[in-house]
């Protein structure tokens, strides 16, 4: 395709993926896409097996990391392997009791110690926990690095731009994309509220144009209820250079996923994407669950900040019901195309049916002005 983001990476289609399973990242570039590989869920030893394993496996193909540095955070620094003395009793006690209520069995005493630290020691949040993650990645040969909240830092544009690497950081409205311009970002990624993960409140329908208008004559990559062809065509439509998903990548053969999200996945529609601070302490769409469902109810308390709000989540509620496999428990961040994922196929057919609908999208408009 003629596109500016295609020349800037020597890349097919303008298709980039977000996903934080290697294989899909892999699989995405290798079939003339751009595949982005979510760092936040991994320690340093596994970051660099990850990033090993992509080498070897995507055909020398461009790929790229994605990061978060938030510009509000707490950092709790090594008290986050001790959830009884950084979280207040309160909180810790109102997901403790939620799961004991449940059945959900607590974690064998022996244990527990030992599988927090190691399931805690694999998050990273903060910008100094991020940065330590970058300088790893930059040993290796990725194109990319994505902000996932908020403006990149100057220590990082500066190092990823002296190797040539470019920057990239996620706007919910106009001001954050400038914000991110005047940081050096080399394209913006404005992020409609349909968007699993986090993302804010205006539709992408209303933000992309905005954000377009905004930073022109940068490229702006769409996201946010990206999952078909007609959705890539919308986006460039609308100015975008091309497009950014995630939540599609959850329903391949490839996936990350347990088998029993997976399923909670195909049996959803639209409206089981909910936005909560209930999973990480910031605007979060997630798949609807037990727990969840719990912060909405009178007298729950009001969600921590993050990364507290994670950390409580994965060390005292995500770990439990995982272990045991309790459905109604168990949730995943996702957008609001949820309602379009039904069955497992590949990711390559992912994209060849993106691409498909795209064509026939476009050859259909064209008739419209004959």
């Amino acid at each position: 395709m003629k596109n500016p983001l295609c020349d800037m990476f020597g890349i097919d289609i303008p298709l980039f993926a977000f996903s934080h399973c290697r294989d899909v990242v892999a699989a995405v570039s290798k079939a003339g896409g751009f595949g982005v590989l979510g760092m936040a869920r991994m320690g340093p030893e596994r970051l660099r097996e990850e990033l090993k394993w992509i080498d070897d496996h995507v055909d020398g193909k461009p790929y790229g990391i994605d990061v978060l540095m938030p510009s509000t955070y707490s950092d709790a620094g090594e008290m986050k392997y001790n959830i009884d003395q950084l979280v207040p009793k309160e909180h810790v006690e109102f997901v403790r009791n939620l799961l004991d209520d449940a059945g959900v069995p607590p974690l064998p005493p022996k244990e527990k110690d030992e599988i927090v630290r190691s399931l805690l020691s694999e998050l990273s949040f903060t910008p100094r926990e991020s940065m330590a993650m970058v300088d790893i990645a930059l040993e290796h040969p990725i194109k990319l690095i994505v902000n996932a909240l908020g403006s990149p830092p100057p220590e990082l544009v500066e190092k990823a731009h002296a190797k040539g690497i470019r920057v990239a950081a996620m706007a919910g409205r106009p001001k954050h994309a400038l914000k991110h311009q005047a940081a050096g970002c080399d394209f913006v990624i404005a992020v409609g509220s349909e968007a699993g993960g986090h993302t804010g409140p205006i539709s992408s329908m209303v933000t992309w144009p905005d954000i377009v208008d905004a930073v022109a004559p940068m490229p702006v990559l769409g996201a946010g209820g990206v999952s078909r062809g007609r959705h890539l065509s919308a986006a460039m439509a609308l100015g975008c250079a091309g497009v950014w998903c995630g939540s599609i990548w959850l329903k391949t053969e490839e996936s990350e996923v347990i088998p029993e999200i997976k399923e909670k996945l195909f049996a959803a529609d639209a409206t089981d994407a909910v936005m909560t601070r209930a999973v990480t302490g910031k605007p979060c769409r997630t798949l609807r669950s037990a727990f969840t469902d719990a912060y909405e109810q009178p007298g729950a308390p009001s969600p921590l900040p993050a990364p507290l709000q994670n950390i409580l989540w994965w060390a005292e509620g995500r770990t439990r019901a995982e272990r045991v496999r309790k459905a109604e428990f168990l949730t995943y961040p996702v957008g609001q195309v949820v309602g379009n994922m039904t069955e497992t196929i590949s990711v390559r057919q992912v994209i060849y049916d993106i691409m498909e609908e795209f064509i026939e999208t476009q050859s259909r408009l064209e008739t419209v002005l004959d």
